[in-house]
Order: C-alpha cells, then structure tokens, then sequence
C-alpha cells in the first residue's frame, strides 16, 4: 500500500511533459525558431495537431473546437500544408524523421481522404522513410472509411479517449460512448493493423466509485489494450471554461482519489502490466513502452511517456509545441490568427523559451525522475534542495544513494511533487496545474 500524506499532496504541480513548462513560455523571436530548423542536428519526430473534435466534452483541457462548418476545417487544413511546406523547406537536407503523431483534439474530425492528403504531403516534404506512426482517436466518430485509411498509411500505435465505461460517469462529463462503440472501434484498429493500442482512463470523475473504476479496467483487460494511461480527473474552470458546468460536490475527495490511483495500480501490474512512470502502464514483455521502461530509456515530451530518443521535435498546426535542445516554441493558439501568421510568413511561433544550461541540467533530473524513479543531483542542486526534499526523506518516500536521488516504490506517487523541488519556476504560480494524485 503506498503511504497517504496529504500534506505532500497539497500543491498542485504540473505534468512536465517539458521543462521549462508551457507556464513559463513568453514571447519568441522567430528567427530563433528559423535557426533552430536550420540547424537541426539528429533525429525528428514530428507532431500533427487537429484542433478539432466533433462534439466538445466538458472535462478537456486541450485546444480544440467543433469541427463545425466544413469551410472551417478547409481553411485550416490549406494553412497546415503552407506550414508543412514552410519548416521542410528549412531543414537541413537529409533530415531523417523517425517518428509522425497526430494528436487534438480529435484528427478523425477530418475526413478521412483529408488525412491521406496530409499524409501524402508530409511523406513527400519530409522525405519520410517508414517512421513509426500514431494517432489519437475518438471513437464516436470512427468509420469504416477511417480505419480503411489508417491501414492505408499504416498507423502503428493508436490511442483511444476512452476515459470510463460508467454510462452515469459519461454523462455527468459529456462523452456519451457505448461499450458496443468502443469494442467496434477496437476491432476496426486491429483489422487496419495497429499493432500498439491505448486506452485513456480517468479517476476523480463527478459521480465515480471505485466499482466504476474498477470496472473499465476489466473492460480495458479484456479489450486487450496494450497500454493505459490513468489520470486523475484534473478540474481547472479558471484555466478551462468549459469545466464550469461539471458538478463539482460529485467529485471524490483527495483521500478518494488516492485511494482510486492505488486501486488503478495495483489491479494493472497484476495483471499482465508493467508501470511505466506513475500513470501509464503497458504489456510487460510485449509493448515498446513497457521495454523502454525495464531498459532505463524510458522519455518523457508533450506526448507523455515514450520510447522516443529523437532529440528534436517539430510541431505542426495551431498551438504545437516545438522542443530542441536549447529552445521551445509554441505557435499561435487561435486557429483565426494562426492561419493568417501563415499566410503572411508560412511559420507561426507565438510563444516560447530559450533552454539554457541549468534549465537542460533541471531538466534532466526531472526527466529521470519521472521516467527512471532516480536521478544523479550535482553537488549545487543538492545543497539548494534538502531542506525540501527532507520531508519525503524522512517518511521513506525518496532516499539517497551515494549521489543520486532514488525514489522508492511507496513514493511514486510524489514522483510530480519530487520533481518540482527541483523545479525553480514554481514560486507562486500552482494555481496553474492540477493536484499529483
């Protein structure tokens, strides 16, 4: 059983799928961004943002709208092939890209003859070479037409919104699916030869019981997902409006929600599931995730977790994140003007931060952190985090080795709460994120 302590629970932290995180971004040249492209050095994944989904639920927190008018999603489509065009051009001949995910929003948003031709235009622009494809899905708008171009392009690893099985659950958040609706989407993945498929749960959600939890991962089980992602329900109106109309009373409390994260864990790793991090979990012996984890290459970027070593990542389409080793860039968030920085200029940077060598350093220990459990401290960090860190130490939720900081198997967790200590930007501003648990 972990060890609850609330105390070390208290301050919201953030995901840090990053470091410096989005909080910190400001304003970025875009000569900078073109230099970086320029310039790229090793591997690139490259990222399709789809900022669209057929219906909205109201417990997201990512950028995107109703798909709406098919004028809309015309006109953003136009603009994401200018930019494709745009940032190929920059990169240095021979670039080599290992990696291409489509994330939202929802990309099944678009028609299915309208990812082809994105497909078709990035493998041209890029020179694309069998990279390892995903995607992420909702399954009230999968089609047979969908999973026929899925096999097409063939897409690998595929991600499902699934969040809870529970029909009174599915209510109270907006995303209404039927059981039939997610085991037909499955089958349709499988048919089209995704090989690595993923489930997002939720716990904390508006009127769940652990029997609710425990219920979507029998379900997830015996779907035979290879991978899960668990997350606490993360309820921030003041950054999401639209989570205004959830019914907070209904929620579980943070002793609740501790109590559903063990239940989570403690019924995947007995059941065929390796922990991948905290939250995510992936077949023992048989998922690429799962072996990074056991071999210690685990990763961490804005996908999450991943077996990902690119040292660059590219992002396409409105508010997608670009990370290379010294520099993060956003672009613009608002679909309107991100079209229209692209038609002035085919690129869009709007926000960012320049990554210097204390912020690699930082981040790097956060990184083994959250990914290894453990994590080297140079004598500096060290000296300037004990006092900190001594409450986790004295309850046995982190220990030093010689010098590196090691986090033990009741405090994972902390693992988020751990890695802010080291985390200089946090003064102040937890309103920003959500709790660790």
């Amino acid at each position: 059983m972990w060890p609850y302590h609330p105390d070390l629970l208290r301050v919201p932290v953030p995901r840090y799928t990053s470091f410096p995180t989005a909080a910190e971004f400001g304003p970025i040249d875009e000569r900078d961004y073109r230099n970086a492209l320029e310039n790229v050095s090793g591997d690139v994944s490259l990222y399709v943002h789809i900022p669209f989904c057929e219906k909205i639920c109201f417990y997201c927190g990512c950028n995107t709208g109703a798909a709406g008018r098919r004028q809309r999603l015309t006109a953003y489509l136009d603009a994401l092939h200018r930019e494709i065009m745009a940032v190929s051009a920059l990169l240095p001949t021979g670039t080599r890209v290992t990696r291409l995910s489509f994330g939202g929003g929802s990309p099944n948003a678009i028609a299915p003859t309208d990812f082809i031709r994105l497909v078709d235009l990035l493998t041209v622009r890029f020179g694309l070479v069998d990279p390892v494809c995903s995607i992420e899905l909702d399954p009230r708008t999968m089609s047979p037409q969908w999973a026929q171009a899925i096999a097409r392009v063939g897409i690998a690893r595929a991600s499902l919104g699934v969040q809870t099985f529970a029909a009174h659950c599915q209510q109270r958040i907006g995303r209404v699916q039927s059981e039939d609706m997610i085991v037909a989407t499955t089958d349709s993945l499988r048919e089209a030869g995704v090989t690595s498929l993923n489930f997002d749960l939720m716990y904390g959600l508006p009127g769940q019981t652990r029997d609710d939890l425990l219920d979507s991962l029998h379900r997830t089980r015996v779907l035979h997902a290879d991978r899960v992602a668990l997350f606490g329900y993360a309820h921030v109106p003041h950054i999401v409006p639209r989570q205004r109309v959830i019914d907070t009373a209904a929620m579980p409390d943070q002793a609740e929600r501790f109590a559903m994260a063990q239940l989570g864990f403690d019924y995947l790793v007995t059941h065929g599931y390796a922990p991948v991090g905290f939250d995510h979990f992936a077949l023992a012996g048989r998922d690429p995730l799962a072996r990074a984890a056991l071999a210690g290459t685990l990763h961490r970027n804005f996908q999450g977790f991943t077996d990902d070593d690119a040292p660059n990542l590219i992002g396409l389409g409105a508010s997608a994140i670009s990370a290379f080793p010294h520099l993060l860039v956003q672009n613009e968030k608002n679909g309107g003007r991100y079209r229209m920085r692209v038609d002035a200029g085919g690129l869009a940077p709007e926000r960012g931060a320049h990554r210097d060598a204390e912020d690699r350093s930082r981040g790097a220990i956060i990184e083994g952190l959250l990914c290894q459990g453990r994590a080297p401290l140079p004598p500096r960090i060290r000296a300037r985090s004990e006092a900190r860190l001594a409450p986790f130490v004295a309850r046995g939720l982190v220990e030093m080795v010689g010098d590196t900081l090691v986090i033990a198997p009741g405090g994972l967790p902390y693992a988020r709460t751990v890695a802010a200590i080291f985390d200089p930007y946090r003064e102040g501003s937890a309103r920003r994120f959500s709790s660790a648990v």
